[in-house]
């Protein structure tokens, strides 16, 4: 084991986060968002903006603090890479609000609720608006369109990151009642494809333990439109 190994995974960010280098952090949330936009930069912006409000240093991540998101879109991932606040560790919270918004929150229930403001885009960066309604909205750009946004998008995100947060963001202290920590459940299998299932997920049908598409009912499903209920996914799985 090396030096280097002892060190937080975190700690880069924990640094940049500490000497306001916003540009650091947009660089590393492109590794997970595949691309620089407007809106990820905005979730980076406000995700360092409530880490330091509230003092936090995420040292094992571990639901220290605890992250409500009220969207799906571009923002969140900004979000989850500053704060270090994911699903898979059980500190990120999902509300379908619909609103490009998020609350940061300790164990003792003080948060920091961030939200952007209608029509700051357009309002910042009007000459990108249009392009971005036709290439990404409508979908009717050409290739050439679709090089071009990516290039003026990229600049535009970057910019983002200068302007002062009072003139793209409402910022608010709030209190919240905090969740318990999240539970560990055992895991039982399904009787039917043999896959391992998280206990409470688990149906029973004649008798037998099987999972929720083998037994052919509906489920929940977060998709780019929010969450939904959505119809049994493997017919022929069914129980008969």
């Amino acid at each position: 084991m090396t030096d280097g190994s002892l060190r937080h995974p975190r700690h880069q960010i924990e640094e940049a986060i500490a000497a306001d280098d916003l540009h650091e952090l947009l660089w590393t949330c492109g590794m997970l968002h595949g691309h620089f936009c407007p809106f990820s930069a905005l979730g980076v912006k406000a995700g360092a903006r409530a880490m330091k409000d509230l003092e936090v240093r995420q040292s094992t991540g571990m639901e220290e603090v605890l992250a409500i998101v009220e969207t799906n879109n571009c923002f969140s991932d900004g979000v989850q890479i500053v704060t270090g606040c994911s699903f898979g560790n059980n500190a990120l919270i999902y509300r379908d609000y619909g609103k490009t918004a998020f609350t940061l929150a300790k164990r003792s229930g003080r948060g920091i609720r961030i939200s952007v403001k209608p029509n700051c885009l357009e309002e910042q960066v009007p000459e990108a608006t249009q392009l971005f309604r036709t290439a990404v909205v409508e979908r009717q750009a050409t290739e050439s369109d679709q090089a071009e946004v990516r290039k003026l998008w990229a600049e535009v995100a970057f910019k983002m990151l200068d302007i002062p947060d009072e003139d793209v963001f409402h910022i608010r202290q709030v209190r919240i009642e905090v969740p318990a920590y999240a539970r560990i459940f055992a895991s039982v299998r399904c009787s039917l494809c043999g896959e391992s299932i998280m206990e409470p997920r688990a149906r029973m049908k004649q008798g037998r333990t099987v999972c929720i598409p083998c037994a052919g009912e509906a489920y929940y499903c977060l998709a780019d439109d929010g969450i939904s209920m959505l119809p049994p996914q493997r017919e022929g799985d069914r129980l008969q």
